[in-house]
């Protein structure tokens, strides 16, 4: 990460922890936070991928030691620190501090006052030394910081106009992630499976779909990205599901539609209903049932973490395509005995709303 980029971000403030917490606060900020903000806890929420990033961002700093000591050192100089040289007011005056004032405040002192003098040669270029009685000059500190060969200010090894790092080296780059998608039967996402995905090397990555899983939803799958020097990216599939030509879903419950006959809607009847896990239920018609009459049945629909929704039955009076003459008779009869219900009373009345 280039070092402006240090500058303009508060890592703290990403963690919720203060400036002088513990490693072990900052452990407990970053897990609490990454345990919120995960991607799989937050499917399809792209502020809270990027909240996630942000946050891994700030733990991989403030969690080893070393880099957060250059991140705190470039944060203070970047906060409006700005350097002087020659003359009384650079040496610490009335103008304002001067090297050793600023290093002091970085760096901890260093077992003595520092003094620095300057040198000029052709083009007007500076370069800059410090002498103490405790320690090693400026370029010994450059170093330990840039990873470098020291340096003066700008040189392609100390700072650069901005008061970055120009010689800081970015962590090695993961590699890059893989989006793929897969196409699941609908009971395999009310029962849940695995699939197998083959890359274009010829490897394979065994994927575990999980219960409940819903059309469109994308799984993570950490480390089984392309690979790169600073380690593996991820793989992420989105999951399809193909349509059933019985069940159909809506949210966690499982829709059906089971057709009944005239005798098993009018006198009542048990009918028994397919699930989705391979078995069925028994179904009670209750007498003078009509077409459109929806029962549930608790605990039959799709389960998703510690919740598992209904499967709703809807029910179809169905006729026989033809009526031979005593079925004929019978609803004649049934038609006798009815003459006083009229099913379409209150039609003209809904239609009026």
């Amino acid at each position: 990460m280039a070092s402006q980029d240090w500058i303009d971000k508060d890592f703290y403030s990403v963690l919720g922890v203060s400036k002088d917490a513990s490693q072990a606060d900052v452990k407990k900020a970053y897990r609490k936070l990454a345990r919120k903000y995960h991607p799989d806890q937050n499917p399809g929420d792209a502020a809270a991928e990027k909240r996630f990033k942000d946050i891994t961002e700030a733990n991989s700093v403030l969690s080893d030691p070393e880099e957060r000591e250059q991140y705190d050192a470039i944060r203070a100089m970047g906060s409006g620190a700005r350097f002087t040289a020659g003359g009384p007011e650079g040496a610490g005056g009335a103008g304002g501090a001067g090297f050793e004032d600023i290093f002091g405040d970085i760096f901890n002192g260093g077992g003595g006052r520092r003094r620095y003098t300057t040198s000029s040669g052709g083009g007007g270029r500076r370069r800059y030394t410090t002498s103490s009685g405790g320690g090693g000059g400026f370029e010994d500190i450059f170093a330990q910081f840039g990873g470098g060969q020291g340096g003066g200010f700008g040189g392609q090894s100390g700072f650069g106009a901005q008061g970055g790092f120009s010689g800081y080296q970015a962590p090695p780059a993961k590699g890059e992630d893989i989006h793929t998608t897969t196409t699941i039967p609908l009971r395999s996402a009310y029962n849940g499976t695995t699939v197998k995905l083959r890359r274009g090397n010829g490897q394979t990555t065994t994927v575990r779909v999980p219960k409940g899983v819903k059309d469109g939803q994308r799984l993570k799958i950490a480390g089984k990205g392309h690979t790169g020097p600073g380690g593996n990216g991820d793989l992420f599939v989105t999951v399809k599901v193909k349509e059933h030509p019985f069940f159909t879903r809506e949210g966690q419950d499982v829709h059906v539609t089971v057709p009944v006959s005239v005798a098993e809607a009018g006198l009542g009847a048990t009918v028994q209903v397919p699930t989705l896990d391979g078995g069925h239920v028994n179904v009670k018609v209750p007498a003078g049932t009509s077409s459109g009459r929806r029962m549930r049945v608790k605990g039959k629909g799709f389960t998703s973490g510690s919740s598992t929704g209904n499967m709703i039955v809807t029910v179809q009076i169905v006729l026989p395509a033809t009526i031979n003459d005593a079925a004929r008779q019978a609803l004649e009869d049934f038609a006798a005995a009815t003459e006083d219900f009229d099913p379409r009373a209150d039609l003209g009345a809904q239609a009026a709303v």
